[in-house]
């Protein structure tokens, strides 16, 4: 009889896995599951907010790591894991898949899609370092890879059903973001509009076959050609000049948001290509739908309403960050709202049925604007800030007061918990012959002006350089805010426990009390930390999750903070860490940060005027080798390289694809003489770094 019960039971369990394998729209939609984390955001409503108690104010203190996988592979880690039946799936460097048991970190499975063998000569124009996650739905795991394609795998056994090639491999756009999936469809968008004459869309392929099921430009096209919908009709109308020649940009890299209450899917939108509105539309305009939030059938893709967060935008102001659904209570009428904390500083509070602007009020020092009036929806501009005649130092930055690392929200606390940015740069387009500006060239030797302004970092040092704040939406105002060590850092979790997760650029784990902002653990994980935790519960136990990696594009720069950190380059191992109240493990030690040995090659003469020449060319290399050669740990420092004092192995690496596969682009176009351009060049970098004589200032 005890036999029997027992394989009644198994039985009984085998078939409940079964039937819980299949994630739809009802389990995305289910805000009270506690075992998984089926979505980017955990649930349809982009909330990242889980109703589990188990670790809480109480007890957070006690917290420790339970288990870690290392990923000697990894470079820069930015994805948002997904747990579904006590597995767990995420994405790492070059698009890597990966499956592991999500009680202790065992592999199941590999997938790697081999980017660098498909992205080519568009790898130049690519970032290779920073894709945000994987989605699920029935018994897929979906993802899109850095050369464009969205691929199928079976989440058993991670073997490939479907590859579909989104964007045009003759295009320099590229993805980093995680697919949403809705309705037996996923959405995918791009990047890269600013690299070439590209248009902005989003486009929604059936999940089960990869085949194209309707597509959104974001921006108009040539009018001559014909418009796609009444849409791209209207849209026209807030355009001037001859935009389609520079493809206008609008490009959705991120924030897609499915509201099952209302049948909506919500885009938010990028910027424009040009960033110089003078330049892209010269007659003003809004120039929709740049740096909004569309609302679209998702059966259809046709247009519902739209709310523009920055009309005729010229400072890099996407509204390409999450979009959150809540429903809140406002002047004692409860309403279903859309929370959005964009680039530009303000924080906007939208009704999700007709799209029409309920409150914004700055969560963000910002200058360029002295309000959002709300009788029209719009920003009163402050004189002088679009840089109409001279320059101007304009806050946020291009960065924005919020970027991309996700803001999470408490519904039982009514708090929004927001990564926050303070910047201040000086836009600047009088140095741009604006009726010669042409469209950049992504494959030319060296990069052209793409952007038709220049802006230069102009933050004093005493600044707070970031923070992360609580946020009242309905009462629109700041409740805590604590300071963080550099401008860049992770999205949060928000738990029912009272409790706010977020990692940290200094590489440290952090648990604030959600009600008051108060330190209540934290633990340093040995590399700073680019992506969002996430958080689960199997057999009892609830886990806090994330991958640690320094990475994602404050690191590809290499800002003057993120070089300060000292993360090298291959130097700390990337890990996935779970945590939880048993949790006993030992992380190894990590190498102490350290900024990179850089030591003189007197052998080496730098001419200053060929290293001027060189740094034209190495403009394509900063994306990840960082501004003027200084790393900000993504990509090797190119000043303490062995590689560059040697002109043989210099060109192996550089024109002959030597490290293609570790994600090291081939400029095949590069002659020796470009080749000694770019070595002196670095050379110079690096004597002025040890302050040699004779090096130009």
């Amino acid at each position: 009889m005890k036999v029997l019960s027992g394989c009644y039971i198994l039985l009984l369990t085998v078939i409940a896995g079964i039937a819980s394998a299949q994630v739809d729209d009802a389990k995305l939609s289910d805000v009270n599951n506690t075992q998984d984390w089926l979505g980017y955001g955990r649930t349809h409503f982009e909330q990242r907010f889980s109703p589990l108690t188990d670790i809480h104010v109480g007890n957070v203190s006690t917290l420790g790591v339970d288990w870690y996988v290392d990923l000697p592979e990894a470079t820069g880690l930015a994805a948002t894991p997904l747990v579904a039946d006590g597995k767990m799936y995420f994405i790492t460097s070059r698009n890597v898949v990966h499956a592991v048991n999500a009680t202790d970190g065992s592999p199941r499975w590999t997938y790697d899609p081999e980017v660098a063998k498909h992205t080519g000569n568009r790898m130049k124009a690519s970032f290779l370092h920073g894709n945000r996650g994987v989605a699920l739905w029935g018994d897929l795991v979906i993802f899109a890879t850095v050369d464009g394609r969205l691929i199928a795998l079976q989440a058993e056994d991670g073997k490939m059903l479907w590859s579909t090639q989104t964007t045009d491999p003759e295009q320099p756009l590229y993805i980093s973001g995680a697919p949403k999936v809705f309705k037996d469809k996923v959405l995918i968008g791009n990047g890269g509009t600013e690299n070439g004459p590209s248009r902005g869309y989003v486009t929604a392929y059936h999940a089960s076959t990869g085949k194209q099921a309707w597509r959104f430009y974001i921006v108009p096209g040539n009018p001559a050609d014909g418009f796609e919908s009444d849409a791209m009709e209207m849209a026209a109308k807030t355009w001037t000049g001859e935009w389609w020649k520079y493809g206008g940009g609008g490009n959705a890299w991120h924030g897609f948001t499915y509201d099952p209450q209302f049948d909506a899917i919500y885009i938010g939108t990028g910027n424009g290509a040009p960033w110089n509105r003078k330049i892209r539309s010269p007659g003003g305009g809004d120039n929709l739908f740049l740096c909004a939030i569309v609302a679209l059938d998702p059966d259809t893709g046709e247009y519902k309403w739209h709310y523009q967060t920055t009309p005729g935008e010229t400072w890099d102001y996407n509204s390409n960050m999450d979009i959150v659904l809540a429903d809140l209570m406002i002047e004692g009428q409860p309403r279903k709202v859309i929370l959005h904390a964009p680039k530009n500083g303000f924080f906007y509070v939208i009704d999700r049925a007709t799209g029409r602007l309920i409150s914004a009020e700055p969560f963000a020092e910002v200058n360029w604007a002295s309000k959002i009036d709300l009788a029209t929806g719009r920003p009163v501009e402050v004189p002088g800030a679009r840089y109409e005649t001279e320059s101007y130092q304009v806050t946020p930055g291009p960065l924005g007061g919020h970027n991309w690392p996700p803001m999470s929200f408490n519904p039982k606390l009514g708090l929004a918990f927001i990564p926050t940015i303070h910047q201040r740069y000086r836009f600047d387009d009088t140095v741009t012959d604006l009726k010669r500006w042409q469209s950049p060239d992504w494959q030319a030797l060296a990069p052209t002006e793409g952007l038709g302004v220049s802006y230069t970092n102009e933050s004093q040092t005493d600044d707070v350089s970031g923070s992360l704040q609580a946020w009242d939406p309905v009462a629109q105002k700041q409740v805590w805010s604590v300071p963080l060590p550099v401008d860049w850092n992770p999205g949060t979790l928000a738990t029912a426990g009272n409790l706010v997760f977020q990692g940290r650029a200094d590489g440290d784990l952090v648990a604030y009390d959600a009600r008051t902002g108060e330190v209540l653990w934290k633990e340093h994980l040995g590399l700073g930390i680019a992506a969002p935790p996430i958080t689960y519960r199997i057999g009892g136990k609830q886990y806090i999750a994330l991958l640690v990696g320094w990475g994602s594009i404050y690191a590809s720069l290499g800002e003057q903070q993120a070089y300060d950190l000292g993360w090298a380059y291959g130097l700390q191992m990337r890990r996935l860490i779970a945590f939880s109240l048993e949790g006993s493990q030992v992380l190894p030690v990590q190498p102490k940060p350290a900024p990179p040995q850089i030591t003189a090659a007197p052998f080496i003469e730098v001419n200053d005027e060929i290293a001027r020449k060189g740094e034209d060319i190495y403009g394509q290399c900063g994306y990840c080798h960082g501004n003027a050669a200084v790393s900000g740990g993504l990509a090797p420092d190119l000043r303490a390289s062995a590689i560059p004092l040697s002109a043989e192995a210099f060109a192996e690496v550089v024109r002959n694809g030597a490290l293609r596969s570790r994600g090291m682009p081939s400029y095949s176009n590069f002659s020796d003489e470009h080749l000694e351009m770019l070595r002196h060049f670095i050379r110079q970098q690096a004597d002025i770094s040890l302050g040699l004589s004779g090096a130009s200032p």
